[in-house]
């Protein structure tokens, strides 16, 4: 399974809208400035840590993120 940051950015797109919060919102429990969390959800590359941030503001373990994200990918590779 090949790493897709666009796939990740829709994940973490989708998780933030089940919770109703803005990128504003999000981008601040996961200590990033908006528009770099902003560039994540539309599919810009993130480094490890960016992203443990931002599953840490989801209530997430990464191997949880990463997991939705593999999840993901199966689901569209099967469609």
């Amino acid at each position: 399974m090949q790493y897709d940051p666009k796939v990740i950015g829709g994940v973490i797109k989708s998780l933030r809208k089940k919770r109703g919060w803005t990128q504003e919102i999000a981008s601040g429990f996961a200590t990033l400035g908006r528009s770099h969390y902003a560039s994540i959800e539309c599919g810009k590359v993130a480094e490890i840590d960016t992203l443990s941030k931002i599953a840490a503001a989801f209530d997430l373990r990464l191997s949880e993120l990463f997991r939705l994200v593999e999840d993901e990918i199966d689901r569209e590779t099967n469609e």
